[in-house]
């Protein structure tokens, strides 16, 4: 590769002339190298042009720059940095010839004569010009010594003239010759020719933007102190901005101490203000740059919208402007529709102090505010009322939104951040206030607060009529059932729920709907699966009847849940695609806590399903929006988390999530009796895994004191089942006591149960962890005859509770699955087997007693000269479990010592 930074030439005379006129500029100091985008680049080595173009300050030079100083060695660069000066064409076209002649001397002698001869203010054949020239330029180019010819800056010199002339130039493009352009502002040239036939490479501002790894790698070679949350606060906002970050730096380096360290980035502040206004605003024409302020208090905008808050009608076209000039605008959806600005420049634009000139911004709020509410978009019109200040219409809004928006849309978060706005005088000066506020606040957990609003509506009785007296009646019946539900108290949620059901009208089909979900979840914890099924049929009868896709998705949530407590996973797997399939209309922008619900519920499944990675991807999809939402079923997300990563052995992983779970029903302020016992029990298996039983004990002894003694708590809505999971723990415990006839006898407990009541899936726990007890115990017959069962029962299609099994005894599973009739469930407990190791027939009756993965663990460590104690601490185990594991690992190897059982081991192929 040849380098022109600056160029020389064959002459004197010529370096003198162009000294600094076709100069390379170097990397800015701390530039942060993009292979990712330079391989983009190369890609289109073989094409006519590449196109870079983005907003100020996305690093589009030092990338030009980066990807000429990788060039192959064969390639030539010839770098043009444009200027205002370089919109004449003949000016352009003049330096253009005098940087080609540097490697082709001979180049255009009598066509650079022409251009220095012409007048500026005559007509000039740019086109005849050209076409000479090209034809002499392509004699003299080589497909062995090929040459990007950089422009720079393009927008700088970007005119109607200049734009036809390049076109021209790109058209007829001689072999050997590419040309690299970046620019602000997208070219008005005709490129579809060059895209079909790939002769075309684009990167745009989404390919510029930094990537994470990429913002770290930038603010870690400053040595900055920022960390944690502050750091990722840091770089979201930045939005891959290069400029916003390098300002940030020097911001940072100015500050000197860490006590004054910026701790976040804003627009309308320092250096970075003074960048956009001198670099984008004020080179935008006036009527433009009004359009900015007085859309920028819009968190997204469409041109419609914008028209509105203007009461103008030239929105569309302003916004087209915007796009192809590349002004901050971040498109939110593929049809280009609705938009809104980069999170700095919008800092930027509404801390522009106010003039009598501009409209005030309440003003436009209300604009806004009105024009959502014509176009039904309710909750956005609350935020644009709330915003200018307008709380009585704020207040009316909201009275607009009807229960069954609320109860299917539950996106409780909403709801109570406009509560925080509108004084409590308002919210209790209708029943409808009263009404909507406590139904949020029963779905957001906040149960006293719930029932002390609803008390509220006493004030209203007696009812103007008969009906509207019994309405409301029947609402607070229903209100007072949910929250019943929420205390644990069945008999008043029983009571209340079926007298609301008698008594509401037909036209409260969304609290009929929540009312039946509850009766169906409570016949869950009774054991009632056929009275939880019937509900779930009259549940989605209704929610087809009235048309809501969101109460039809609940109602398929809620038969997944039947059909999982059933055993039939597969098909409650059906049930909540299903549901997320009848919400594929909805708008992906705006958040539903059902669909939430029913993402981290089919993660649930799929672990359930053994398949941890699939289920991890959805479990944080519905996490995501859960959390969003305000709703608790985010517990579900962080609980099934940390039981994949205490599979995985990654026991501080899965507390840490744990730990988020309980930190956010802190800050959401649930009473413990919703999540608690949920997460206790988790902790519970985790510490079993980690030989840690004391722990272990005590607390399920106190589980089993609330939840299995003799006033038992009813189990909280997420966990219906919470109690007989605690049996299973329990007998689990017992195994690891050395209480075998106990943990023997409670699994029989629990599998009759199970199929007295048709809770095929405990069947299948009991019965797995019924076979792994009678395995360690020698009593391989009557395992046999209990794992057959387990398969029976397991029909449905659940594959977890085999997990130990398929940790511990693969060989013997192995034989078993061989020995009986194929079935779909034993087909895909064999793909989860690992593969079987070939081994010398000598060897395969020395190790033919598996050590499982706990004891494989201890013995690595061991192989690394760790002490007793150290594995203890490395493991999360207890100093008498690796003890008892050191024992086990001696006996199966049939050896004494621990340096016996690395060198046995290691000879057996156990340990490399």
């Amino acid at each position: 590769m040849t380098d022109l930074s600056p160029l020389r030439g064959p002459a004197s005379v010529t370096v003198a002339a162009l000294d600094g006129r076709f100069f390379r500029p170097p990397l800015p100091d701390g530039h942060v190298l993009r292979p990712r985008l330079c391989e983009r680049l190369s890609a289109g080595l073989g094409g006519r042009l590449l196109l870079v173009s983005a907003p100020a300050g996305f690093g589009k030079s030092s990338l030009a720059v980066e990807f000429c100083q990788g060039l192959p060695d064969h390639w030539q660069s010839l770098w043009l940095g444009l200027s205002p000066r370089d919109s004449d064409p003949g000016r352009f076209l003049e330096r253009l010839l005098e940087g080609l002649q540097d490697y082709f001397p001979q180049l255009g002698r009598q066509s650079l004569g022409l251009l220095k001869m012409r007048q500026r203010h005559q007509p000039f054949a740019f086109e005849e010009w050209l076409d000479g020239l090209l034809d002499e330029l392509a004699v003299h180019l080589s497909p062995t010594a090929p040459l990007l010819l950089v422009l720079d800056d393009y927008h700088l010199a970007q005119g109607p003239v200049l734009d036809r002339c390049l076109q021209f130039f790109l058209n007829h493009l001689p072999d050997g010759l590419l040309v690299m352009v970046t620019s602000r502002q997208r070219p008005d040239w005709h490129l579809a020719r060059l895209r079909l036939s790939r002769q075309l490479l684009e990167l745009h501002e989404q390919d510029l933007r930094l990537t994470h790894d990429e913002a770290l790698t930038l603010l870690d070679r400053h040595s900055t102190s920022l960390r944690g949350e502050a750091l990722e606060n840091l770089i979201q906002r930045s939005e891959g901005w290069v400029a916003g970050l390098r300002f940030w730096l020097l911001a940072a380096s100015e500050a000197g101490t860490a006590g004054a360290l910026p701790q976040s980035l804003h627009g309308g502040e320092g250096l970075i203000r003074d960048y956009l206004l001198e670099e984008v605003i004020d080179c935008l024409p006036a009527e433009v740059q009004a359009f900015l302020y007085d859309t920028a208090p819009q968190e997204r905008f469409c041109s419609e919208l914008c028209d509105a808050v203007r009461e103008a009608h030239d929105s569309a076209e302003i916004l087209r402007f915007l796009s192809a000039h590349q002004v901050f605008l971040v498109p939110l959806d593929e049809q280009g529709h609705w938009y809104r600005y980069h999170h700095l420049f919008s800092d930027l634009l509404r801390t522009r102090p106010a003039t009598p000139a501009m409209v005030p911004v309440a003003s436009l709020h209300l604009r806004a505010c009105r024009w959502f509410n014509a176009q039904g978009l309710l909750d956005e019109a609350v935020e644009q009322a709330l915003r200018a200040g307008h709380l009585d219409v704020a207040a009316n809004l909201v009275q607009n939104l009807s229960e069954e928006q609320l109860l299917a849309e539950q996106n409780v978060g909403m709801l109570l951040r406009w509560k925080m706005d509108l004084p409590d005088s308002l919210l209790v000066s209708t029943p409808r206030l009263i009404v909507l506020y406590s139904w949020a606040l029963g779905l957001a957990c906040q149960l006293d607060a719930a029932e002390e609003l609803a008390s509220h509506l006493s004030r209203f009785l007696p009812a103007p009529s008969a009906t509207a007296q019994k309405s409301m009646l029947a609402q607070w019946l229903a209100l007072s059932g949910i929250i019943a539900r929420g205390r644990g108290n069945r008999e008043l949620t029983l009571l209340y729920c079926t007298e609301a059901l008698e008594s509401l009208p037909s036209r409260r089909y969304g609290q009929r709907l929540m009312c039946l979900s509850t009766l169906s979840n409570l016949a869950i914890t009774d054991g009632d699966l056929w009275r939880a099924r019937g509900l779930n049929r009259d549940s989605l009868e209704l929610a087809q009847r009235v048309g809501n896709p969101l109460f039809e998705a609940l109602a398929h949530y809620d038969r997944g849940r039947v059909l999982q407590a059933r055993g039939e996973i597969l098909r409650a797997l059906e049930e909540v695609r299903q549901g997320l399939q009848r919400l594929q209309g909805l708008s992906p922008q705006r958040l539903f806590a059902v669909r939430a619900r029913l993402t981290l519920y089919e993660g649930f499944l799929l672990a359930l399903r053994l398949q941890p990675q699939a289920a991890r991807l959805r479990l944080l999809a519905g996490l995501t929006e859960a959390r969003a939402c305000r709703d608790i079923s985010v517990l579900i997300g962080h609980c099934v988390i940390a039981r994949l990563e205490g599979s995985s052995g990654e026991f501080a992983k899965a507390f840490a999530e744990l730990a988020e779970a309980e930190r956010l029903m802190h800050i959401w302020d649930v009473p413990p009796i919703y999540y608690l016992a949920m997460i206790t029990l988790v902790k519970c298996e985790l510490w079993l895994a980690q030989g840690r039983t004391d722990l272990a004990e005590a607390w399920l002894t106190r589980l089993g004191q609330t939840y299995n003694g003799d006033h038992p708590a009813a189990p909280p809505e997420f966990h219906p089942q919470l109690p007989l999971h605690i049996e299973l723990q329990q007998a689990l415990l017992e195994v690891i006591q050395g209480q075998p006839m106990q943990a023997e006898g409670r699994l029989n407990a629990l599998l009759e149960n199970g199929q007295q009541t048709g809770r095929q899936l405990l069947s299948v726990m009991a019965l797995t962890q019924k076979t792994e007890l009678l395995l360690a115990h020698n009593r391989e017959p009557e395992a046999r005859k209990a794992l057959s069962q387990a398969l029976e029962a397991a029909a449905g299609g659940v594959l977890q509770p085999f997990n130990g099994l398929l940790t511990e005894q693969p060989d013997w599973l192995r034989g078993q699955l061989q020995l009986g009739a194929p079935t779909p469930v034993s087909l895909s407990l064999s793909e989860k087997l690992p593969a079987v190791a070939a081994r010398p027939a000598a060897e395969s009756s020395a190790s033919a007693e598996q050590l499982s993965t706990r004891e494989m663990a201890v013995l690595r460590l061991i192989a690394q000269g760790c002490s007793n104690q150290e594995i203890s601490d490395q493991l999360f185990i207890s100093l008498h479990t690796v003890k008892t594991h050191a024992s086990h690992i001696n006996s199966k190897l049939g050896v004494e010592r621990r340096t016996q059982a690395v060198a046995r081991a290691k000879e057996l192929g156990v340990l490399q």
